[in-house]
């Protein structure tokens, strides 16, 4: 088998005795360098693609061949600039290979206009696999794994070396002597990068504060890695899942995830290398294995997440398009961490017409509700409106017997939600233009990318991506975490304690929301296709006070793609792939139905999906934020 190493082929694979990848037509090379023999890809990410490899010169000595893509500039002054970087990358990797917890560096090199490093072969697996293997850490396991890495940090930190991108995936255990090596160090990303200054190097729920906000690193930066590192082993918790929900705050009261008491010192060390704050952490590997090697007092009791979905879902992973995800960033004095804090706005008290529908799509009631809400202004007298949403439990899904019930809508099965807040409305034109003007964090987002052209009318034409980077900007302006819904999430807040196919009951129509109204659902009567999007906000709104769940635009969700609800979170919380399944562009779900869309579409429980970077003129978002737990 002959692997193709253009690294944009979608089907590398091709069998011995072609010349040419019968994909993308690419001159076939199975030696690189006439030495290094490609046996199979190991991994791929945003560096590019790692493969295994024997060395002929060695007696087919196993060895890791890494292929780096980078973006490439346009000047020839450029592309020399980016070349001299990978140079002087490699030959820092080189003086780090003697260390013998890191992989060898055995070459470097240029051919076909890529460039490759040549590494040791670790035999063994990443710590990410393995906790998935054998489950969480104890405390004697934990002390053992901290004494044999924390000599290793120590000697790339006394090198001048901040690695980076610490984390399970990328420390590699070998069963055979019991040792850990650390691997992958930030190199390929620098040489992605076109600044050095401002530019964010990490893996999110991994990265420290300092790092994400303005792209500067320390060693205490990757010793809050490190801490952040340990409560994924002690826990089996997924810290991007925190993160992504709540921001950094959940460093402050970590212990609640524990499912077994720790020693007080270990949760102090564990503490100290989670603040939030640079000034508050240790500053030292040296300053971690004073207080580690210290005599460990009799474990303090701590209230233990027995219940806990985390502790039997260690599956369960980030989003993996943004760990490897680099931006320029601007460099203000840094601001308080975005975290789910107390509001700034008070909640104010907003009324609300409700109508229920019969199975004929006709209003059968009309009655006034109440919700809380805060509004965030924006600029130019735009503001943000943020529905208090109840914690609570429902079914998510459709029951066997629900009407066009599609069969990734189930197994149907029970999830208690948290409270949060959620956008009264879909994202408006004019919202987004603001937003976009704003610096990038990830990305670069169209000022005006809609079809349908009007301030208040929703935003559409973005993919999951643009949606992303929208709720990144949005948190960084209002010093709030802002992010798209989880399914579950969005799914509680649409049927707002109702159980029908719709949140106003068992039938609707185009008169009470804006979809497809010459297709009918049951034995409603037909209506009227706008063929376009609606003002928000121009139809009731449910029990919750939220508008235009049901029609207008699709929503992203924040989850990966799954078909079936089997094994699902049952806590609310975004539901991440596997590892080994996600690729750049993974898929993730859309919510609520469309103006283009036939009523069986806008149902609660029914859900589709696109990969990542899929535009369309009849999906938007909304956005939530969450409630940080006393």
């Amino acid at each position: 088998m002959l692997h193709c190493l253009n690294p944009t082929c979608t089907h590398p694979q091709n069998l011995d005795g072609h010349e040419t990848c019968q994909n993308c037509g690419q001159p076939l090379i199975g030696i690189l360098r006439h030495r290094y023999h490609i046996i199979k890809p190991l991994g791929q990410g945003g560096f590019g693609i790692t493969y295994l490899a024997e060395d002929l010169e060695r007696f087919n000595e196993t060895c890791v061949v890494k292929q780096l893509t980078y973006q490439s500039p346009d000047s020839p002054g450029a592309q020399q600039k980016v070349q001299d970087l990978f140079t002087q990358e490699a030959q820092q990797l080189f003086q780090l290979g003697t260390h013998p917890q890191i992989p060898n560096l055995l070459a470097y090199f240029h051919e076909g206009g890529r460039q490759y490093l040549v590494q040791e072969f670790i035999e063994g697996h990443n710590l990410f696999q393995e906790l998935k293997r054998e489950g969480i850490y104890n405390e004697t396991k934990l002390r053992h794994f901290l004494s044999s890495i924390l000599p290793v940090l120590d000697y790339i930190h006394t090198q001048g070396v901040i690695h980076r991108d610490l984390k399970p995936h990328n420390i590699m255990h070998r069963s055979a002597d019991d040792r850990y090596f650390l691997i992958d160090f930030g190199v390929t990303k620098q040489v992605n990068t076109q600044e050095t200054v401002g530019t964010v190097l990490g893996s999110e729920g991994y990265a420290a504060f300092e790092q994400l906000n303005d792209g500067r690193t320390y060693p205490a930066s990757d010793l809050y890695s490190l801490g952040v590192t340990c409560f994924h082993f002690l826990t089996g918790h997924d810290p991007r899942s925190l993160q992504l929900q709540i921001g950094y705050s959940w460093t402050q009261n970590w212990q609640k995830h524990l499912s077994q008491p720790l020693s007080p010192q270990l949760i102090s060390i564990i503490d100290t290398l989670l603040q939030i704050r640079l000034e508050n952490r240790y500053t030292s590997v040296e300053e971690v294995l004073k207080d580690l090697e210290q005599s460990p007092t009799s474990p303090t009791t701590v209230d233990v997440a027995t219940n806990s979905p985390f502790i039997h879902q260690t599956n369960k992973l980030e989003l993996a398009n943004t760990a490897d995800h680099t931006a320029v960033l601007f460099e203000p004095d840094p601001p308080a961490p975005p975290v789910a804090h107390p509001l700034s706005s008070p909640l104010e008290t907003t009324q609300f017409e409700v109508a229920t529908l019969d199975l004929l799509g006709q209003i059968q009631s009309i009655q006034t509700l109440s919700a809380q809400r805060y509004i965030e202004e924006l600029d130019n007298g735009l503001s943000l409106n943020m529905v208090a949403i109840p914690a609570g439990s429902f079914l998510m899904g459709s029951p066997l017997t629900e009407i066009s019930r599609q069969r990734f809508e189930g197994p149907q099965h029970p999830v208690t939600v948290p409270a949060f807040h959620m956008g009264q409305f879909l994202i408006t034109q004019a919202q987004w233009q603001a937003i976009a003007a704003l610096p990038a964090v990830n990305q670069d987002l169209l000022p005006d990318p809609s079809q349908f052209k009007g301030e208040d009318r929703p935003v559409e034409g973005i993919s999951w991506l643009d949606a992303v980077e929208f709720c990144d900007r949005l948190t960084r302006k209002l010093n709030r975490l802002y992010r798209l819904p989880s399914e579950a999430e969005w799914e509680y807040a649409c049927r707002a304690n109702t159980t029908a196919p719709f949140h106003c009951g068992e039938n609707l129509t185009s008169d009470h929301a804006n979809l497809h109204g010459m297709k009918t659902y049951r034995s409603a009567p037909r209506g009227q296709y706008r063929n376009q999007t609606t003002p928000v906000g121009s139809f009731r709104p449910n029990a919750f006070g939220l508008y235009d769940m049901h029609g207008n635009v699709w929503e992203w969700c924040a989850d990966h793609w799954h078909p079936s609800y089997q094994d699902a979170p049952v806590d609310g919380s975004i539901w991440f792939a596997q590892e080994n399944v996600i690729a750049d562009n993974a898929p993730h779900p859309w919510r609520g139905g469309s103006w283009y869309d036939a009523p069986a579409s806008c149902r609660a429980a029914y859900r589709t999906f696109a990969d990542a970077d899929f535009k369309s003129s009849n999906l938007g978002l909304r956005v939530v934020s969450p409630v940080l737990s006393p």
